[in-house]
């Protein structure tokens, strides 16, 4: 018998779920959990809300320009 024979199968039932997001928001989608805990969602996420500031860090590109003198 091979190993992956010994293992049963079991699918969860699909159902709505209730998603916690960590800022307090709540919302109901399809999942085969009764409730998820989540970090972030569109209501806390910085892209979502416009509060996303751009790094002043130079990026690989700007590095890899000045590195060769390519303008």
């Amino acid at each position: 018998m091979a190993e992956g024979d010994k293992m049963k199968k079991e699918k969860g039932s699909y159902q709505d779920t209730k998603f916690i997001c960590s800022c307090g928001e709540t919302f109901v989608a399809k999942s085969n959990k009764d409730e998820v805990h989540i970090e972030v969602c569109s209501k806390c996420h910085p892209f979502y809300t416009g509060k996303q500031s751009r790094s002043s860090a130079t990026g690989n590109v700007e590095k890899f320009n000045k590195k060769y003198g390519i303008k």
